[in-house]
Protein backbone atom coordinates (compact mmCIF):
# COMPACT_ATOMS: atom_id res chain seq x y z
CA UNK A 1 0.00 0.00 0.00
CA UNK A 2 1.54 3.74 -0.58
CA UNK A 3 2.94 5.56 2.52
CA UNK A 4 0.40 7.84 4.56
CA UNK A 5 1.66 10.68 2.63
CA UNK A 6 1.04 9.83 -0.77
CA UNK A 7 -2.25 8.63 0.67
CA UNK A 8 -3.47 12.79 0.76
CA UNK A 9 -1.33 13.08 -2.27
CA UNK A 10 -4.13 10.89 -3.93
CA UNK A 11 -7.27 12.23 -2.16
CA UNK A 12 -6.47 15.44 -3.71
CA UNK A 13 -5.92 14.36 -6.87
CA UNK A 14 -10.15 12.47 -6.41
CA UNK A 15 -11.81 14.57 -4.58
CA UNK A 16 -9.94 18.00 -3.65
CA UNK A 17 -11.11 21.21 -5.90
CA UNK A 18 -9.01 22.86 -8.20
CA UNK A 19 -7.76 25.62 -5.44
CA UNK A 20 -6.71 22.50 -2.96
CA UNK A 21 -4.76 21.33 -6.06
CA UNK A 22 -3.02 24.54 -6.63
CA UNK A 23 -1.83 24.73 -3.13
CA UNK A 24 -0.74 21.35 -2.29
CA UNK A 25 0.33 19.97 -5.70
CA UNK A 26 1.58 22.77 -7.92
CA UNK A 27 3.79 24.08 -5.37
CA UNK A 28 5.31 20.74 -5.26
CA UNK A 29 5.09 20.09 -9.27
CA UNK A 30 6.19 23.42 -10.62
CA UNK A 31 6.80 23.78 -14.42
CA UNK A 32 6.73 19.85 -14.72
CA UNK A 33 3.46 18.36 -15.75
CA UNK A 34 2.10 15.23 -14.22
CA UNK A 35 3.18 12.40 -15.93
CA UNK A 36 1.22 8.47 -15.42
CA UNK A 37 3.52 5.73 -16.58
CA UNK A 38 0.76 2.77 -16.80
CA UNK A 39 2.06 -1.42 -16.81
CA UNK A 40 6.21 -0.43 -15.80
CA UNK A 41 7.66 -3.51 -15.12
CA UNK A 42 9.92 -1.94 -12.64
CA UNK A 43 13.91 -2.66 -12.00
CA UNK A 44 14.40 -0.59 -9.05
CA UNK A 45 17.08 -2.39 -9.49
CA UNK A 46 15.54 -5.81 -8.39
CA UNK A 47 12.75 -7.07 -10.28
CA UNK A 48 9.00 -5.85 -8.52
CA UNK A 49 6.81 -6.32 -11.25
CA UNK A 50 4.66 -4.65 -12.54
CA UNK A 51 3.23 -1.37 -11.47
CA UNK A 52 1.99 1.99 -12.18
CA UNK A 53 3.65 5.50 -11.57
CA UNK A 54 3.22 9.23 -11.04
CA UNK A 55 6.00 11.22 -11.73
CA UNK A 56 5.21 15.56 -10.78
CA UNK A 57 7.88 18.23 -9.85
CA UNK A 58 10.77 15.91 -10.88
CA UNK A 59 10.31 13.19 -8.25
CA UNK A 60 8.27 9.50 -8.31
CA UNK A 61 4.71 10.77 -6.41
CA UNK A 62 3.73 7.25 -6.74
CA UNK A 63 4.32 4.07 -7.17
CA UNK A 64 1.44 0.66 -6.73
CA UNK A 65 0.16 -2.00 -8.06
CA UNK A 66 -3.50 -0.02 -8.31
CA UNK A 67 -3.65 2.07 -11.05
CA UNK A 68 -4.49 5.86 -9.55
CA UNK A 69 -7.65 7.84 -10.74
CA UNK A 70 -6.44 10.95 -11.41
CA UNK A 71 -8.61 14.06 -11.93
CA UNK A 72 -8.81 14.82 -15.71
CA UNK A 73 -8.36 18.95 -14.93
CA UNK A 74 -4.74 17.90 -13.83
CA UNK A 75 -3.98 17.22 -17.97
CA UNK A 76 -2.33 14.26 -17.11
CA UNK A 77 0.15 13.02 -19.58
CA UNK A 78 -0.36 8.89 -19.60
CA UNK A 79 1.94 6.58 -21.69
CA UNK A 80 0.95 2.84 -20.99
CA UNK A 81 4.18 0.56 -21.15
CA UNK A 82 2.27 -2.20 -21.52
CA UNK A 83 5.15 -3.93 -19.71
CA UNK A 84 8.13 -2.88 -20.63
CA UNK A 85 11.13 -2.73 -18.44
CA UNK A 86 11.49 0.23 -16.31
CA UNK A 87 14.84 0.98 -14.97
CA UNK A 88 16.71 4.00 -13.25
CA UNK A 89 18.72 6.32 -15.17
CA UNK A 90 22.55 4.93 -15.52
CA UNK A 91 25.05 7.37 -13.27
CA UNK A 92 28.21 7.73 -14.86
CA UNK A 93 30.62 8.71 -12.25
CA UNK A 94 33.55 9.01 -14.51
CA UNK A 95 33.02 11.40 -17.15
CA UNK A 96 35.60 13.99 -18.84
CA UNK A 97 32.58 16.55 -19.14
CA UNK A 98 34.89 19.52 -20.28
CA UNK A 99 36.77 17.24 -22.61
CA UNK A 100 39.93 15.55 -21.84
CA UNK A 101 42.90 14.90 -23.69
CA UNK A 102 45.77 16.96 -24.92
CA UNK A 103 48.10 14.05 -24.60
CA UNK A 104 49.79 14.56 -28.14
CA UNK A 105 49.43 18.73 -28.23
CA UNK A 106 46.52 21.55 -27.88
CA UNK A 107 44.85 19.85 -31.03
CA UNK A 108 44.35 16.76 -29.40
CA UNK A 109 41.91 18.23 -26.03
CA UNK A 110 38.82 16.31 -26.35
CA UNK A 111 35.88 18.85 -26.95
CA UNK A 112 33.29 18.69 -24.11
CA UNK A 113 30.85 16.09 -24.60
CA UNK A 114 26.82 17.23 -25.55
CA UNK A 115 23.56 16.79 -23.42
CA UNK A 116 22.38 14.13 -25.59
CA UNK A 117 25.48 12.29 -25.42
CA UNK A 118 24.62 11.39 -22.05
CA UNK A 119 20.95 11.10 -22.39
CA UNK A 120 21.05 8.81 -25.64
CA UNK A 121 23.03 6.38 -23.76
CA UNK A 122 20.28 6.57 -20.58
CA UNK A 123 23.15 8.71 -18.34
CA UNK A 124 20.97 11.08 -16.63
CA UNK A 125 24.07 11.99 -13.35
CA UNK A 126 27.16 12.71 -14.47
CA UNK A 127 29.91 13.27 -12.27
CA UNK A 128 32.58 15.21 -14.41
CA UNK A 129 36.38 15.58 -13.79
CA UNK A 130 39.55 16.80 -14.77
CA UNK A 131 42.38 14.05 -15.94
CA UNK A 132 46.08 14.57 -17.67
CA UNK A 133 45.63 18.39 -18.77
CA UNK A 134 44.57 20.08 -15.09
CA UNK A 135 46.41 22.70 -16.67
CA UNK A 136 44.21 24.29 -19.77
CA UNK A 137 41.27 22.86 -18.05
CA UNK A 138 40.70 23.93 -14.41
CA UNK A 139 38.42 23.07 -11.83
CA UNK A 140 36.23 26.70 -12.40
CA UNK A 141 35.57 25.43 -16.25
CA UNK A 142 34.62 22.09 -14.87
CA UNK A 143 32.32 23.29 -12.54
CA UNK A 144 30.41 25.89 -15.29
CA UNK A 145 30.35 22.82 -17.04
CA UNK A 146 28.44 21.25 -14.34
CA UNK A 147 26.17 24.08 -13.46
CA UNK A 148 25.31 24.34 -17.62
CA UNK A 149 24.31 20.79 -17.71
CA UNK A 150 21.86 21.44 -14.58
CA UNK A 151 20.13 24.15 -16.96
CA UNK A 152 19.94 21.28 -19.56
CA UNK A 153 18.11 19.20 -16.82
CA UNK A 154 20.84 16.54 -16.53
CA UNK A 155 22.19 16.12 -13.01
CA UNK A 156 25.51 16.56 -12.63
CA UNK A 157 28.38 16.62 -10.38
CA UNK A 158 32.33 17.16 -10.15
CA UNK A 159 35.20 16.30 -8.16
CA UNK A 160 38.01 18.88 -7.75
CA UNK A 161 41.61 18.18 -8.59
CA UNK A 162 42.99 16.05 -11.64
CA UNK A 163 45.94 13.29 -12.10
CA UNK A 164 48.74 16.08 -10.23
CA UNK A 165 49.97 16.67 -7.27
CA UNK A 166 49.30 19.63 -5.59
CA UNK A 167 45.97 19.28 -6.84
CA UNK A 168 44.24 22.41 -8.80
CA UNK A 169 41.34 23.80 -6.68
CA UNK A 170 39.12 26.21 -7.12
CA UNK A 171 39.51 27.62 -2.97
CA UNK A 172 43.17 26.45 -2.58
CA UNK A 173 41.80 23.37 -0.06
CA UNK A 174 40.41 20.19 -1.11
CA UNK A 175 38.15 19.99 1.62
CA UNK A 176 36.85 23.37 1.48
CA UNK A 177 36.05 22.85 -2.09
CA UNK A 178 34.41 20.03 -0.86
CA UNK A 179 32.64 21.87 2.19
CA UNK A 180 31.51 24.71 0.87
CA UNK A 181 31.29 24.03 -3.13
CA UNK A 182 27.99 21.95 -3.72
CA UNK A 183 28.28 20.33 -6.87
CA UNK A 184 31.55 19.11 -5.62
CA UNK A 185 31.72 15.73 -4.44
CA UNK A 186 35.48 14.90 -3.89
CA UNK A 187 38.48 14.96 -4.93
CA UNK A 188 40.10 13.10 -8.65
CA UNK A 189 40.93 11.10 -10.43
CA UNK A 190 44.30 11.27 -8.75
CA UNK A 191 47.18 9.15 -10.88
CA UNK A 192 49.14 6.50 -9.53
CA UNK A 193 50.66 3.68 -11.36
CA UNK A 194 51.49 6.05 -14.60
CA UNK A 195 54.04 7.53 -16.07
CA UNK A 196 51.56 10.75 -16.29
CA UNK A 197 51.11 11.10 -12.73
CA UNK A 198 53.34 13.06 -10.22
CA UNK A 199 54.36 10.22 -8.57
CA UNK A 200 52.83 10.63 -5.26
CA UNK A 201 54.10 9.15 -2.69
CA UNK A 202 52.30 7.52 0.77
CA UNK A 203 52.25 10.58 3.15
CA UNK A 204 50.75 12.85 0.32
CA UNK A 205 48.01 10.41 -1.13
CA UNK A 206 47.47 10.14 2.81
CA UNK A 207 47.00 13.75 3.38
CA UNK A 208 44.60 13.81 0.26
CA UNK A 209 42.90 11.03 1.96
CA UNK A 210 42.46 12.57 5.05
CA UNK A 211 41.19 16.13 3.65
CA UNK A 212 38.79 13.99 1.16
CA UNK A 213 37.57 12.03 4.68
CA UNK A 214 36.99 14.82 6.96
CA UNK A 215 35.04 16.31 4.26
CA UNK A 216 32.95 13.47 4.14
CA UNK A 217 32.45 14.02 7.89
CA UNK A 218 31.50 17.51 7.58
CA UNK A 219 28.81 17.21 4.39
CA UNK A 220 27.40 13.89 3.75
CA UNK A 221 28.73 13.63 0.23
CA UNK A 222 30.79 11.08 -0.97
CA UNK A 223 34.41 12.58 0.14
CA UNK A 224 36.41 9.94 -1.78
CA UNK A 225 39.89 9.97 -3.19
CA UNK A 226 38.72 8.79 -6.85
CA UNK A 227 42.38 7.02 -8.28
CA UNK A 228 43.22 7.01 -11.84
CA UNK A 229 45.41 3.74 -11.94
CA UNK A 230 47.73 3.10 -14.78
CA UNK A 231 49.47 0.57 -16.26
CA UNK A 232 52.24 0.40 -14.12
CA UNK A 233 53.75 -2.67 -12.41
CA UNK A 234 53.02 -1.10 -8.67
CA UNK A 235 49.36 -1.41 -9.17
CA UNK A 236 47.63 -0.51 -5.81
CA UNK A 237 50.85 -0.76 -4.16
CA UNK A 238 50.06 2.45 -2.75
CA UNK A 239 46.51 1.98 -1.76
CA UNK A 240 47.26 -1.04 0.03
CA UNK A 241 50.06 0.48 2.02
CA UNK A 242 47.59 3.31 2.83
CA UNK A 243 45.02 0.95 4.81
CA UNK A 244 47.61 -0.99 6.13
CA UNK A 245 49.74 2.31 7.95
CA UNK A 246 46.77 4.63 8.81
CA UNK A 247 43.24 5.08 10.10
CA UNK A 248 41.80 6.44 6.91
CA UNK A 249 38.68 3.95 6.09
CA UNK A 250 38.42 2.13 3.22
CA UNK A 251 36.15 3.84 1.42
CA UNK A 252 37.82 6.52 0.80
CA UNK A 253 40.21 5.08 -1.73
CA UNK A 254 38.10 4.51 -4.69
CA UNK A 255 40.48 3.36 -8.01
CA UNK A 256 39.01 3.38 -11.23
CA UNK A 257 40.11 1.73 -14.71
CA UNK A 258 40.48 -1.19 -12.83
CA UNK A 259 40.14 -3.81 -15.59
CA UNK A 260 42.59 -2.36 -18.08
CA UNK A 261 45.03 -5.48 -16.47
CA UNK A 262 44.12 -8.70 -15.34
CA UNK A 263 46.57 -8.56 -12.51
CA UNK A 264 45.16 -5.53 -11.62
CA UNK A 265 41.63 -6.27 -11.75
CA UNK A 266 41.91 -9.60 -9.11
CA UNK A 267 43.92 -6.89 -7.15
CA UNK A 268 40.98 -4.77 -6.94
CA UNK A 269 38.53 -7.23 -6.43
CA UNK A 270 40.42 -8.04 -3.06
CA UNK A 271 40.18 -4.45 -1.70
CA UNK A 272 36.45 -4.67 -1.85
CA UNK A 273 36.78 -7.32 1.21
CA UNK A 274 38.31 -4.53 3.14
CA UNK A 275 35.50 -1.72 1.83
CA UNK A 276 36.82 -0.21 -0.99
CA UNK A 277 34.54 0.28 -4.11
CA UNK A 278 35.79 -0.27 -7.95
CA UNK A 279 35.03 1.48 -10.94
CA UNK A 280 35.45 -0.64 -14.21
CA UNK A 281 35.51 1.21 -17.10
CA UNK A 282 34.06 0.40 -20.32
CA UNK A 283 36.87 0.49 -22.65
CA UNK A 284 38.53 -1.85 -24.98
CA UNK A 285 41.71 -3.25 -22.98
CA UNK A 286 42.71 -6.39 -25.27
CA UNK A 287 44.61 -9.17 -24.44
CA UNK A 288 46.25 -7.84 -21.45
CA UNK A 289 42.96 -7.05 -19.37
CA UNK A 290 39.63 -7.88 -18.92
CA UNK A 291 36.77 -5.93 -21.62
CA UNK A 292 34.16 -4.80 -18.98
CA UNK A 293 31.27 -7.28 -19.63
CA UNK A 294 33.55 -9.51 -18.82
CA UNK A 295 34.83 -8.19 -16.06
CA UNK A 296 31.26 -7.48 -14.55
CA UNK A 297 30.20 -11.16 -15.05
CA UNK A 298 33.98 -12.49 -13.16
CA UNK A 299 32.75 -10.23 -10.27
CA UNK A 300 28.45 -11.37 -10.13
CA UNK A 301 30.18 -15.25 -10.32
CA UNK A 302 32.26 -14.53 -7.29
CA UNK A 303 32.33 -14.25 -3.84
CA UNK A 304 33.11 -10.31 -3.49
CA UNK A 305 30.44 -7.75 -2.01
CA UNK A 306 28.39 -6.97 -4.90
CA UNK A 307 27.61 -3.31 -3.69
CA UNK A 308 31.69 -2.34 -4.03
CA UNK A 309 31.74 -2.49 -7.64
CA UNK A 310 30.91 0.35 -10.37
CA UNK A 311 31.14 0.72 -14.01
CA UNK A 312 31.80 4.08 -15.54
CA UNK A 313 32.55 5.58 -19.23
CA UNK A 314 35.30 7.88 -19.41
CA UNK A 315 33.17 9.52 -21.74
CA UNK A 316 34.97 12.71 -23.23
CA UNK A 317 38.60 11.37 -21.75
CA UNK A 318 41.58 10.28 -24.14
CA UNK A 319 41.90 6.85 -24.55
CA UNK A 320 45.71 6.73 -25.98
CA UNK A 321 48.32 3.99 -26.14
CA UNK A 322 51.88 5.03 -25.59
CA UNK A 323 54.97 3.11 -26.36
CA UNK A 324 58.00 2.26 -24.29
CA UNK A 325 59.39 5.80 -24.58
CA UNK A 326 56.13 7.54 -23.21
CA UNK A 327 55.09 8.67 -26.44
CA UNK A 328 51.92 8.75 -27.69
CA UNK A 329 51.13 5.75 -30.68
CA UNK A 330 47.07 5.74 -30.86
CA UNK A 331 44.33 7.66 -29.59
CA UNK A 332 40.62 7.43 -29.35
CA UNK A 333 38.40 9.22 -26.83
CA UNK A 334 35.31 8.45 -24.41
CA UNK A 335 31.99 8.26 -25.31
CA UNK A 336 28.40 7.27 -23.06
CA UNK A 337 27.28 4.85 -24.67
CA UNK A 338 30.29 2.65 -24.44
CA UNK A 339 29.00 2.09 -20.82
CA UNK A 340 25.29 1.53 -21.73
CA UNK A 341 26.60 -1.25 -24.84
CA UNK A 342 28.25 -2.95 -21.41
CA UNK A 343 25.10 -3.47 -20.09
CA UNK A 344 23.34 -4.23 -23.89
CA UNK A 345 25.99 -7.39 -23.78
CA UNK A 346 25.16 -8.95 -20.24
CA UNK A 347 21.48 -8.61 -21.29
CA UNK A 348 21.66 -10.40 -24.56
CA UNK A 349 24.61 -12.92 -23.40
CA UNK A 350 21.91 -13.90 -20.44
CA UNK A 351 22.62 -11.87 -17.35
CA UNK A 352 19.41 -11.30 -15.73
CA UNK A 353 18.89 -7.24 -15.53
CA UNK A 354 18.78 -7.68 -11.67
CA UNK A 355 21.69 -9.14 -11.37
CA UNK A 356 23.55 -6.41 -13.30
CA UNK A 357 21.77 -3.17 -13.31
CA UNK A 358 23.09 -1.69 -9.87
CA UNK A 359 26.52 -1.56 -11.77
CA UNK A 360 24.95 1.46 -13.67
CA UNK A 361 22.76 2.38 -10.41
CA UNK A 362 22.61 1.90 -6.85
CA UNK A 363 25.85 0.97 -6.65
CA UNK A 364 27.15 4.08 -7.55
CA UNK A 365 24.41 6.12 -5.59
CA UNK A 366 25.76 4.51 -2.60
CA UNK A 367 29.33 5.50 -3.27
CA UNK A 368 28.51 8.93 -4.25
CA UNK A 369 25.58 9.14 -1.31
CA UNK A 370 23.06 10.53 -3.65
CA UNK A 371 19.88 9.48 -1.44
CA UNK A 372 17.35 10.11 -4.19
CA UNK A 373 19.21 8.90 -7.19
CA UNK A 374 19.77 4.92 -8.40
CA UNK A 375 16.99 3.74 -7.46
CA UNK A 376 12.80 3.14 -8.59
CA UNK A 377 10.60 4.20 -5.08
CA UNK A 378 8.84 6.67 -3.72
CA UNK A 379 9.78 10.02 -3.37
CA UNK A 380 12.61 9.30 -5.69
CA UNK A 381 14.05 11.64 -8.40
CA UNK A 382 12.10 10.57 -11.76
CA UNK A 383 15.32 9.64 -13.63
CA UNK A 384 14.28 6.85 -15.73
CA UNK A 385 15.08 4.46 -18.76
CA UNK A 386 12.21 3.21 -20.72
CA UNK A 387 13.38 -0.38 -22.22
CA UNK A 388 12.00 -1.79 -25.54
CA UNK A 389 11.18 -5.20 -26.37
CA UNK A 390 14.60 -6.25 -27.15
CA UNK A 391 16.08 -4.64 -23.86
CA UNK A 392 17.31 -1.72 -25.82
CA UNK A 393 16.60 2.17 -24.70
CA UNK A 394 13.26 3.28 -25.90
CA UNK A 395 12.76 6.57 -24.01
CA UNK A 396 14.93 8.62 -20.79
CA UNK A 397 13.57 10.91 -18.38
CA UNK A 398 15.39 13.17 -16.23
CA UNK A 399 14.46 14.74 -13.73
CA UNK A 400 10.78 14.25 -14.89
CA UNK A 401 11.30 15.71 -18.05
CA UNK A 402 11.36 13.51 -21.37
CA UNK A 403 14.97 14.04 -23.11
CA UNK A 404 14.55 10.88 -25.54
CA UNK A 405 11.05 9.56 -26.22
CA UNK A 406 10.79 6.93 -29.06
CA UNK A 407 14.18 6.43 -29.65
CA UNK A 408 14.15 9.89 -30.92
CA UNK A 409 16.24 12.88 -28.97
CA UNK A 410 13.27 15.60 -27.89
CA UNK A 411 15.96 17.37 -25.59
CA UNK A 412 18.92 19.19 -26.49
CA UNK A 413 21.69 20.76 -25.41
CA UNK A 414 21.77 24.58 -26.06
CA UNK A 415 24.74 24.18 -28.97
CA UNK A 416 23.68 21.09 -30.58
CA UNK A 417 21.91 20.95 -33.56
Amino acid sequence: MPTKPLLRSLECFRIAGLSFFYISVLSVVSANSIILLKNANVYAPDSIGLKHLVIGGGEILYMDDALPVLDSLLGVDELDLQGQALIPGFIDGHTHITGGGGEAGFSTRVPAVPLSQFTQAGVTTAVGLLGTDDITRSTESLLAQVYALREEGLSAYCYTGGYHLPPTTLTGSIRTDIVFIEPIVGVGELAISDHRSSQPTLNELLKVASEAHVSRLMTGKAGIVHLHLGDGERGLELVREALAQSEIPAKTFNPTHVNRRRELFEEACELTKQGCWIDVTAFETGDVGYEPADALLRFINSDYPQDKLTISSDGGGCLPNFDKQGNMTKMDFGNPIAMTNVFYQLVDEGTKIEDCLAFFTSNVATLMNFKTKGRIALGMDADLIVLDKQNRISHVMARGVWHIYNKQVVKKGTFEE
